[in-house]
């Protein structure tokens, strides 16, 4: 409870609010003394006493209606400027220097509508100088333009210059006691606008201290900030590292391990038919060969951040078709694919997982299972692409994931799919992958 007050009177007493005070201060200030005058006039006019005035003073006074309307729509032009100044953008320092100067001529304009009896309004263009204060650039043009109104505000050196009717003589006018009342009222305004203007000083400065603390302040928390995404990036580059090498992991495993489990399959074949078939054992060593250079290739792809090399030469449908084949020649488990209906627009990243996937399934069957037979099903749901995989091998009881099933779940899981494995007389996998937006509508159409 006391922070927020203590907050809220901080922000009542504010340099905008002492400003504020300064400028409505100075108006009632120059409309006082304006009145008076044109009051004095008008009394002296009504008195039949304008000729020993006139006598008195170094020159004709101005018109009632001439200064007072001069007063008001000078002093009027000098808030407007002084608003307009302090809001010019400090990308344009001539358009402001020039608005500054316009500033300086409606203050003079404004002291010579009042007969420079009250130089005061001299303190509000100092304000907004010191408002928009920047440095030492300004220093020259605060000293210049404070000694210029000054030099011109001086009434002892002004009234050799210019031709006006000092306050004092219509103060003259008026009986001793009133005289000194009048000139003492001058001299407690003048007074009270110079405590005003240093009351403004300090809170401006006040402010400026206060936001140069704020600024370090903020300067420490970005220091630590930085720190902090510093560490972050190190911690984000280790992480990636991880998963690059996780990646190059799991491509060296799908590929080298679907090869070499097709090559070991072939040549358990060749042992077989070489005596009995050996024709039929050179095609099935060709094939072996075959088998054995594309995982080279594969392996270098792999490495290089590429996709498999079917994948690169075939649509998805036709490079599985072909993986599916060729297995099935190199190791005699019949492979099977079923997929009657294909997206349009899987991306990349997708076709990779389900290739790494179908070719994982098959490499595991054959490997772990020794199965014979291995269907593969693939089929569009209204939001996803499902994977259904079954073999007739000998299945497992106690499944433990090895690196195989790790790597497929961790290829879903990256573009939020699903892996589910199971014993069921042989081994059933299945994997879910969300589908693009497109691909629905690609869907729908051809339902359509």
């Amino acid at each position: 409870m006391t922070s927020v007050t203590k907050d809220q009177a901080r922000s009542s007493i504010s340099p905008r609010s002492v400003h504020d005070l300064l400028l409505a201060f100075n108006g009632l200030v120059v409309l006082l003394l304006s009145g008076f005058m044109c009051l004095t006039q008008y009394k002296i006019e009504l008195s039949m006493s304008a000729r020993t005035f006139l006598a008195s003073v170094p020159a004709l006074p101005m018109p009632i209606e001439t200064q007072l309307g001069g007063t008001i729509l000078s002093y009027l032009l000098l808030l407007g400027l002084g608003w307009f100044y302090r809001r010019i953008d400090e990308r344009d320092p001539n358009l402001r220097y020039m608005v500054f100067a316009l500033e300086i001529v409606a203050c003079i304009v404004l002291m010579l509508s009042i007969n420079l009896s009250y130089d005061g309004v001299v303190l509000l263009v100092v304000a907004d100088l010191m408002h928009r204060y920047e440095g030492r650039n300004q220093e020259i043009i605060l000293l210049v333009a404070m000694l210029g109104l000054f030099f011109v505000a001086n009434y002892n050196l002004a009234l050799f210059q210019l031709s006006v009717v000092p306050f004092e003589s219509y103060a003259n006018y008026y009986a001793g006691n009133v005289r000194a009342n009048l000139l003492a009222i001058r001299n407690v305004f003048v007074s009270l606008n110079i405590i005003f203007f240093v009351l403004y000083m300090v809170m401006l400065v006040k402010d400026k201290h206060e936001e140069t603390k704020r600024i370090a302040e903020l300067n420490k928390r970005l220091g630590e900030a930085n720190e902090q995404l510093r560490a972050y990036a190190i911690e984000s580059e280790r992480l990636a590292e991880t998963r690059e090498r996780n990646r190059l992991a799991r491509e060296i495993h799908d590929t080298l391990g679907h090869a070499l489990t097709g090559i070991a399959a072939g040549i358990d074949a060749c042992l077989v038919t070489i005596d009995a078939a050996p024709d039929f054992t050179k095609k099935q060593l060709t094939r072996i060969r075959e088998t054995a250079l594309r995982g080279i290739t594969d392996v270098r792809r792999s490495v290089k951040k590429l996709r498999p090399d079917d994948l690169e030469k075939l649509p998805l449908p036709e490079a599985i078709d072909k993986l599916a084949t060729e297995f099935t020649e190199s190791s005699g488990m019949t492979v099977r694919v079923y997929a009657p209906q294909w997206p349009q627009h899987l991306r990349e990243d997708q076709e990779e997982v389900i290739y790494r996937i179908v070719q994982e399934g098959i490499t595991n069957a054959n490997r772990h299972g020794h199965a014979k037979h291995v269907m593969i099903v693939i089929g569009m749901g209204d939001t996803h692409l499902t994977i259904s995989m079954s073999d007739d091998g000998v299945g497992c009881e106690d499944i433990q994931p090895g690196f195989g099933l790790r790597h497929m779940r961790e290829r879903l899981e990256l573009l939020h799919g699903k892996l589910w494995y199971w014993n069921d007389g042989g081994f059933v996998l299945k994997a879910i992958l969300p589908l693009n937006q497109e691909d629905f509508h690609d869907k729908d159409n051809d339902r359509g």
